[in-house]
């Protein structure tokens, strides 16, 4: 087999979404002849942890090899799972990091990283080194492992790096010296993944000196196996279920959803009380205050935090998936892994987004009903519309064909041909 060193913050038994797209590729490497050793954090604090996840990695050809830094999550404590504290909080938290840490504060584990990767380089022969961000502080230190040893190094950009939807720039030099640290990786890696056509794009467009072929779109995707295993159970209740799984978090909020869904209540009673919210993730203090203010408990239901194997049972479940992203800068680029596992159920989606690569994903879904993501006069419409079809019988169906393409086996094969473009051009 040939031997990939993966490096990647996030991985299980960590949850949540960000850590299915590295798992997945992780796990259907072998499969193509491809040994992976994943290079990843230790138990350290962390919002959830998911240990059901670790039977994707039950191939013998598949290592994890755990190293902490001293970033804030292991000085927290080891597998101590902690809150995800108030909005406002979490944004005050994040300014203060962004003020004090570049590019991010997990460049202290970056550089344990190194001395980790360092190590197995050297005991081993590593055919190639692939590293996602974010965090993008990795990346620095995989290039440097990338010079030290001679080996081809591909990077994955599940979100942008400079420019982030999310990112905070407390003066200017913190970004021009983001933006330089991201330039200077560029100029050395062999080959850039990113998850849609939008990042291409921007990448293209900040670093004029990028060329077309040098970046690669891979988009997240589902894996079949989830989804045939999590098929199957009854529905949840008599009642039409519209479920959204995953946390709210900055601009990716429920707030629009329950306003859209509380005019419903008053102008179209009868639709409404056939209706139930249905919510699997961190559903947060701030939003179930919401809920009471708009006198909408005897509607939401919240599952709280689950695996990704019972949420994904709880989605499979349910007649209508809703999904949103708030407008804000650069929020065209976002690729959630969640929209498109939700394409893998081949169940009707209420996309609720601006424009950009997730509402250019959900038209040719062809199963959907998309809204802008705080329009509560179009929700409200879009709600009335699926319950309509869904009485008759009628909700839309995907082609099958298209959703096919996004499967997480057939995604892996498809990096693992430019893996192997890459060892053929080094010879």
């Amino acid at each position: 087999m040939f031997k990939v060193l993966v490096i990647s913050y996030y991985f299980p038994p960590k949850g949540l979404s960000g850590v299915q797209r590295t798992l997945k590729f992780v796990k259907y490497m072998p499969q193509n002849g491809w040994s992976p050793t994943v290079l990843t954090s230790g138990d350290i604090a962390y919002y959830a942890y998911d240990d059901k996840l670790n039977k994707d990695l039950a191939d013998p050809a598949i290592s994890v090899v755990r190293v902490n830094g001293k970033e804030i999550n292991s000085l927290l404590g080891k597998r101590k799972i902690i809150s995800i504290p108030p909005e406002w909080f979490r944004k005050v938290l994040k300014f203060f990091s962004s003020l004090f840490y570049i590019p991010d504060n997990k460049w202290s584990w970056g550089k344990a990283a190194f001395k980790e990767g360092s190590k197995l380089l050297e005991k081993e022969k590593f055919d190639l080194i692939f590293v996602t961000g974010p965090p993008f502080s990795s990346v620095p230190f995989a290039v440097k492992l990338k010079k030290k040893f001679n080996i081809p190094l591909v990077v994955d950009y599940r979100d942008l790096w400079f420019g982030n939807h999310f990112a905070v720039y407390p003066t200017p030099l913190h970004r021009v010296l983001i933006k330089s640290m991201e330039y200077a990786a560029l100029k050395e890696v062999n080959k850039i993944t990113v998850t849609n056509r939008r990042i291409k794009e921007k990448l293209k467009e900040v670093y004029p000196f990028l060329k077309f072929d040098d970046i690669l779109i891979v988009p997240h995707g589902f894996d079949i196996e989830d989804i045939e295993k999590a098929s199957g159970y009854p529905k949840l209740t008599k009642k039409m279920v519209i479920m959204y799984s995953g946390i709210f978090y900055e601009y990716i909020t429920p707030k629009y959803f329950l306003l859209a869904f509380k005019k419903l209540v008053k102008e179209r009673p009868e639709i409404a009380s056939d209706i139930e919210l249905h919510f699997a993730g961190f559903f947060r203090k701030e939003n179930h205050r919401l809920v009471r203010k708009l006198n909408l408990q005897n509607w939401v239901v919240d599952h709280g935090y689950l695996s990704h194997d019972d949420a994904l049972k709880k989605v499979m479940a349910a007649d209508l998936l809703w999904f949103m992203v708030g407008k804000g800068k650069n929020a065209d680029t976002i690729s959630s892994s969640k929209l498109f596992e939700y394409f893998g159920t081949k169940k009707p989606v209420l996309a609720s987004l601006p424009e950009g690569a997730l509402k250019m994903y959900s038209r040719e879904y062809a199963a959907s009903y998309i809204t802008d993501p705080d329009n509560t006069e179009e929700i409200k419409e879009a709600l009335i519309k699926a319950y309509t079809d869904y009485k008759n019988g009628t909700l839309p169906v995907p082609a099958d064909d298209y959703v096919e393409k996004f499967r997480r086996d057939d995604l892996t094969k498809k990096l693992l041909v430019e893996f192997q473009f890459l060892l053929k051009v080094k010879e």
